[in-house]
C-alpha cells in the first residue's frame, strides 16, 4: 500500500444532501475517488461548525472549502486563521468575485478553483501545495547537476565562456559575464529554498570560485581597453548619460537612488518588494577600479574618469585631508556640472542629499513628502557600505551576516523595513521615476596577500596606492601606467594594486593581528564579480 501524502479536510456543507440528491453524489464521486487514487486520505464536514471541531481534534494538511457565499467564506476564515495559521486553505467556488479575491490575500488562501474543474486540476494544486518542497529537494539538485555536466567548469587559466549558450563574440564578451554571474548567483537563491547536500554546495562553490578566477582574468586583459570606448559595457561614467538624462529630458520626475556597496544579489532579493507598485526593468553596468566610494561614485556623478576628473576640476577631486572623513563631499556640484556639459538647466534645481543614519532618513521622507515639484532629486544611502565597514569590530554583526546568503537576507530585511521603501512608495504614488543602483559591491575576504614597500601605502584592504610595492602576484593586479587606466597619478612611481577573487592585503609585520580582525569580512576595492557587476534599476510607476 502506498504512503498516504497527505489528510484533507473537505468542508461542503452540501455533503449532506448526499441521501437525497444522488445527482450531487455523482458530481463530486469523481473528485473523491480521483483523490484517493492520488493516496490522499479525505475527510468531510458538512458545515463549517463541525470543520472546526475536526481541526481542533486531528491534524490535516490541507482544508478544502466549498462554498458560493462570500459572507459565509469570510466568517469560516477568519475562524480557521484564529485556530490554525499556517494551514493551507483551497476555496472552491462557482466564480471569482473581487470580494472573494480579498478575501484570499486577507486570510492567506493558497489557491482558488472554479468550480467544475477537472479532478485532476484539483490534485495538481494539492500536489503543487503540499508536495512543493519534497519536489524543490528533488528537482532542483538535478537540474542543477545536469547544467554542471551540460557546460564545461571554468578553467583557471583562461575564461571559458561556453557556459552560457549565446552568439556573444570577443567584443562584447563582457555580456556572457554578466549572464555567467546572474545565472550564479540565481542558482545561490534557488538553493535558499531546498535542503542542499554537502557535495552540492561543494561543487557550486568551487565552480564560482573558478568563474571568478576567470573573470579576474578577463578583466586584467580587458579593461583598459574598455576605457578607448570601442565596444565597452556601461561603466560607472555611464549611467547619468544612459538612464537618468534620457528620462529627464523627456519630462520625466526622478528620483536617483544610490545604495553604498548593494551587491547584485542583494538587489535580487529586494526586486520582488516592488513589484506591486512599479514596472522593473532590471539593467547592469560594470564598476570602473578601482571599485571604492571615492571613486567609482565620483565618476558616477562627474561622469568622468578619476584621471580626467583631477585635471578638470582639480578643486572639485578631493584627496582625503587631515578633518576630512570623506572624500566625496563635492558630489553635488559634480552633478550639476555633468547636467550643464549636456546643456540641461533644471527648475527647480536638482537636489542632492545623503542619508548616513535614521534621522537623515526621517529628514529626507519628510522633504520628499513636502516638496510639490521634483526636476531630479538624487539620493544616496550609506547603510550597507555602513554594515562592511562596522563588520570587523561588531561580533555581533559577524554571528548575524555569517556568509553571503545571511547578507541577501539583512539587506532585504533592511529595505522591507526602511524608510527608503517608504520613499520610494511615495515616488510610485506621485508617478515619479525611480533609477536605482549602487556604486561598487563587497566581497567576502577569505584570503590574505602579503604586501610590503618602504614608502607609505593607503589603508584599504582590497586596493593599495603607494611607491615600490611588493605583492603577490596571484592575488594581485598591478598598474604601473595608471593614465592607461585614467587614474590619477600625482608621483610618476606611483603604482595601483588591486586584490582579486577573495584576497585582501595585509602587511607582513601585522600579518596575524589583520588576519584575526579581517578574516571573513566584507571588502571592496578590487577585482570580483562582487564588486564590478551591478544593478541599475529603472522603476516606472504602474
Amino acid at each position: 500500500m502506498k504512503d498516504i501524502k497527505g489528510r484533507i479536510l473537505w468542508i461542503d456543507g452540501t455533503l449532506k444532501a448526499f441521501t437525497s440528491n444522488p445527482l450531487l453524489k455523482s458530481e463530486l464521486k469523481p473528485y473523491i475517488r480521483f483523490l484517493e487514487y492520488n493516496n490522499y486520505d479525505v475527510s468531510f464536514s458538512e458545515n463549517p461548525e463541525e470543520g472546526i471541531d475536526l481541526l481542533r481534534e486531528w491534524n490535516f494538511h490541507c482544508l478544502l472549502l466549498s462554498n458560493n457565499d462570500t459572507d459565509e467564506i469570510r466568517d469560516f476564515l477568519t475562524q480557521i486563521r484564529k485556530l490554525d495559521r499556517h494551514i493551507p486553505i483551497l476555496i472552491l467556488s462557482e466564480s471569482a468575485n473581487q470580494e472573494l479575491m480579498e478575501y484570499v490575500n486577507l486570510f492567506n488562501v493558497s489557491d482558488v478553483l472554479i468550480m467544475p474543474t477537472n479532478p485532476r486540476q484539483l490534485v495538481t494544486s494539492l500536489t503543487l501545495l503540499l508536495e512543493r518542497n519534497v519536489i524543490l529537494n528533488e528537482y532542483i539538485p538535478q537540474a542543477y547537476v545536469e547544467e554542471f555536466h551540460q557546460h564545461n567548469t571554468f578553467s583557471t587559466q583562461e575564461p571559458q565562456l561556453s557556459k552560457v549558450t549565446s552568439d556573444t563574440t570577443q567584443a562584447n564578451e563582457w555580456q556572457t559575464w554578466i549572464d555567467t554571474y546572474i545565472n550564479l548567483l540565481e542558482w545561490d537563491i534557488r538553493f535558499e529554498d531546498i535542503k542542499k547536500t554537502d557535495e552540492l554546495e561543494e561543487i557550486h562553490a568551487i565552480e564560482k570560485r573558478e568563474a571568478n578566477l576567470a573573470f579576474t582574468n578577463y578583466i586584467k586583459e580587458s579593461y583598459s581597453s574598455w576605457l578607448e570606448g570601442d565596444k565597452s559595457p556601461t561603466l560607472s561614467v555611464d549611467l547619468l548619460d544612459k538612464f537618468v538624462i534620457p528620462e529627464i529630458q523627456i519630462g520625466k520626475s526622478v528620483l536617483f537612488v544610490i545604495i553604498d556597496c548593494l551587491r547584485m544579489d542583494h538587489w535580487l532579493k529586494i526586486e520582488p518588494l516592488l513589484y506591486n507598485d512599479f514596472q522593473v526593468s532590471r539593467h547592469y553596468y560594470f564598476s570602473i577600479l578601482p571599485t571604492t566610494t571615492g571613486y567609482a561614485r565620483n565618476a558616477i556623478f562627474s561622469g568622468l574618469f578619476p584621471r580626467d576628473l583631477s585635471d578638470r576640476y582639480p578643486e572639485l577631486y578631493a584627496e582625503p585631508e587631515v578633518g576630512h572623513t570623506s572624500i566625496n563631499r563635492y558630489e553635488k556640484d559634480l552633478m550639476l556640472l555633468q547636467l550643464e556639459r549636456y546643456g540641461i538647466a533644471l527648475k527647480p534645481t536638482p537636489h542632492y542629499f545623503k542619508i548616513f543614519d535614521e534621522r537623515g532618513e526621517i529628514q529626507y521622507l519628510q522633504w520628499f513628502s513636502e516638496t510639490k515639484r521634483i526636476t531630479l532629486a538624487a539620493v544616496v544611502v550609506d547603510f550597507i557600505d555602513m554594515l562592511t565597514h562596522m563588520y570587523p569590530d561588531e561580533s555581533v554583526l559577524q554571528q548575524l551576516i555569517p556568509d553571503e546568503k545571511a547578507f541577501r537576507g539583512v539587506a532585504q530585511t533592511w529595505f522591507k523595513n526602511s524608510r527608503l521603501y517608504n520613499i520610494i512608495q511615495l515616488a510610485a504614488d506621485r508617478g515619479i521615476t525611480v533609477i536605482l543602483t549602487s556604486d561598487h559591491g563587497s566581497v567576502k575576504c577569505n584570503n590574505a596577500a602579503k604586501v610590503s614597500s618602504q614608502h607609505e601605502l593607503s589603508s584599504g584592504l582590497r586596493v593599495k596606492e603607494g611607491k615600490n610595492i611588493i605583492y603577490n602576484q596571484d592575488a594581485s593586479f598591478i598598474i604601473k601606467e595608471p593614465e592607461k587606466y585614467r587614474l590619477p597619478s600625482n608621483d610618476n612611481d606611483k603604482n595601483y594594486i588591486l586584490a582579486l577573487e577573495d584576497y585582501y592585503f595585509v602587511y607582513d609585520r601585522h600579518s596575524t593581528n589583520y588576519n584575526d580582525v579581517f578574516q571573513g569580512s566584507f571588502q571592496h576595492g578590487g577585482i570580483s564579480f562582487e564588486e564590478m557587476i551591478l544593478p541599475c534599476i529603472v522603476l516606472e510607476p504602474r
